[in-house]
């Protein structure tokens, strides 16, 4: 059963070992035949996840697409060179008591559900929660929690690494707003050589491109 892809797995690696090589500035060598990513072209404009909002992007990136029954419906994830390296997830108004990921129930280990009345610092908490749990982060760091204005709401912005189990060390930003009791955010999760700082820009592109579609 295929692990929600909010949350990179390391056996991911050995699959896209081929593929990564192959893979250029433009990110655009994951969407060939076969392949569970589609291609976004540079300057287009999608609705991402739940179709609750859309963001344009700056160059070409690859959607993940295939929903399956172990998807979060309004979550959804982007790649530039393979997500072993880098990702962009984009959140689009997660409501209350529902999880970023899909869980077994059964799970040892579960991660916290989101609730309407988090604050911007209890959202950072249940994310580094989410990297323990199942990113297997052995060491997560905050770099910053501050104020940030997205999709025209009052949010946050919230910078952080981790170390996880395959001992490389990501780096990662979230962008987010509560708005009408649910959940908005855009994040980004690269290893922090070379990839991180090579995403950025298209990212903070990508944040301030958001529109929130009613």
């Amino acid at each position: 059963m295929r692990k929600n892809k909010m949350v990179k797995s390391l056996a991911l690696a050995g699959a896209l070992t081929l593929s990564l090589s192959a893979c250029g500035s433009t990110g655009s060598s994951l969407g060939g035949f076969g392949s569970p990513y589609g291609l976004v072209r540079s300057g287009q404009t999608i609705n991402v996840g739940s179709g609750a909002m859309s963001v344009t992007s700056p160059r070409e990136w690859n959607r993940q697409g295939g929903f399956s029954f172990t998807d979060v419906r309004w979550v959804e994830d982007w790649t530039l060179n393979g997500p072993y390296l880098d990702g962009i997830t984009f959140v689009t108004g997660l409501p209350d008591n529902k999880r970023l990921i899909w869980q077994e129930y059964k799970a040892d280990r579960q991660v916290p559900r989101f609730r309407s009345t988090m604050t911007a610092p209890e959202v950072a908490s249940l994310l580094e929660t989410l990297f323990r749990v199942e990113g297997g982060s052995v060491e997560f760091k905050t770099l910053g929690l501050a104020p940030r204005s997205f999709l025209g709401a009052n949010g946050f912005q919230f910078d952080f690494e981790h170390l996880d189990g395959d001992e490389v060390w990501r780096k990662g930003r979230a962008v987010g707003a509560m708005i009408d009791g649910k959940l908005y955010m855009v994040m980004l999760d690269a290893t922090r050589a070379h990839y991180y700082a090579q995403a950025l820009p298209d990212y903070e592109a990508m944040v301030r491109s958001a529109v929130r579609r009613k």
